[in-house]
């Protein structure tokens, strides 16, 4: 898209209102966009741009000097750098000591950079991530991070098979293959307005990473069980329980957030499910859990995380998160995943899973649940990968990675309560 003069006002303007990242982007984003009214084509190129500077953000910074780090100079270099725009077709809109500037942006050499600058990751998270990657796999993840995700549809098999939704997208000119490890999955070329899709209105699929799937089997909850979502939020994961379940048994929806429970009921209608009870909770100890102490064969435990696994879809967390907000959630992670297996019955199963790569909300919570809790055990994630016929090879735990698997990365412990 040709950048005009007016174009680069739009861009300034929205960054403006994103960059202090006193609010998630997405949602910033999203405010500015009602509030000015602007057309579609400019809305791509504002949104591209926007996120594309999130993601290079620490790179922009040096090659603005960080006290000239303007919304205008943050546009301009990210365009030449990152956008595929050269010089002469931004001449037009530059001062005069712009040009020169510009052409030394182009010229940085990426690999004489600090490594934070190459991974486009803070220090903090960096010396968090040594203690279980070489930094070659943190520059490795960091440099697919700075990637945007590619778009995941979950089949929703109580309403249709994988192959229906794929002929279904080819009849509607959406160009789609079928996700590697996740059996119910597809994967879509582009950005189509899939929520226009009349099978997307007849509840026969979901926008759900791929990796978030693999989490439904580690559960692999059956027909007629008690199974609970801890931490349920809008419900993607819910949904995917509730057909994996053939919409039999009884499946609770636990969240604390009214608004999140609020979204989850359109998408459970459209789904044609009849077996899930969305349920508010106060906190992981309301007594609404505590009356199912002990009568659940199965509970997925999606915890609050700092969210680092994400950083392609929200590049901003990683300037919204910090060491003390990471501890905080320790704390939370640490009670929820106790309350949790509190509702499991003998050879029930837990899964406790983030969206996080911190070895910290990860495996050192795990650990140190287990010590604390010797009637639990840990099932390697690899076996139970392979009792659901999913071809990925796994150790204890499962750890995915945008740069190995192409989803998000996920963390995942498959945890059995034992008899007494």
């Amino acid at each position: 898209m040709l950048i005009t003069e007016y174009r680069l006002e739009l861009v300034i303007q929205a960054l403006r209102a994103v960059l202090p990242l006193a609010h998630p982007a997405d949602a910033a984003l999203s405010h500015h966009f009602r509030s000015e009214r602007t057309g579609s084509g400019e809305r791509a190129l504002i949104a591209e741009t926007v996120f594309g500077i999130l993601r290079h953000r620490a790179f922009l910074e040096l090659a603005c000097t960080a006290e000239r780090s303007t919304p205008r100079r943050m546009a301009l270099a990210y365009w030449v750098r990152f956008g595929g725009y050269n010089l002469r077709e931004l001449t037009p809109l530059l001062k005069p000591t712009e040009s020169e500037w510009l052409g030394q942006v182009k010229g940085y050499k990426m690999a004489e950079l600090p490594l934070s600058i190459q991974a486009e990751l803070p220090d903090w998270v960096i010396e968090k991530l040594r203690g279980s990657m070489s930094d070659e796999d943190i520059l490795a993840t960091g440099r697919a991070m700075q990637q945007s995700a590619p778009l995941d549809l979950r089949v929703n098999t109580l309403r249709a098979s994988r192959d229906e939704v794929m002929q279904g997208l080819q009849g509607e000119k959406v160009e789609a293959t079928l996700t590697p490890l996740s059996p119910i999955g597809i994967r879509v070329k582009g950005k189509p307005p899939l929520n226009k899709s009349p099978m997307f209105e007849g509840g026969k699929f979901e926008v759900q990473d791929e990796g978030s799937q693999l989490l439904g089997f580690l559960l692999a909850p059956k027909r007629n069980e008690m199974v609970v979502d801890f931490c349920a939020g809008a419900g993607g994961k819910t949904l995917l329980l509730g057909a994996m379940m053939n919409s039999q048994g009884r499946l609770y929806a636990f969240d604390v957030s009214e608004k999140r429970l609020a979204n989850l009921k359109p998408r459970m209608a459209r789904s044609g499910l009849s077996n899930v009870q969305p349920q508010l909770i106060a906190h992981e100890h309301d007594q609404k859990i505590k009356r199912l102490a002990g009568k659940i064969d199965r509970v997925l435990v999606d915890a609050p995380c700092s969210g680092l696994g994400t950083l392609r879809r929200n590049p901003d967390l990683k300037f919204r998160q910090s060491p003390t907000s990471v501890d905080e959630l320790n704390v939370k992670q640490a009670a929820i995943l106790a309350a949790a297996a509190k509702l499991l019955k003998a050879g029930g199963r837990l899964v406790y899973a983030t969206c996080s790569l911190l070895p910290q909300e990860n495996q050192e919570i795990v650990a140190a649940f287990l010590t604390a809790h010797p009637n639990f055990i840990l099932l390697p994630a690899g076996e139970v990968l392979k009792q659901q016929k999913i071809p990925l090879e796994m150790g204890d735990y499962l750890q995915l990675l945008p740069q190995v698997h192409s989803t998000d990365g996920f963390f995942a412990a498959v945890l059995e309560r034992q008899a007494a």
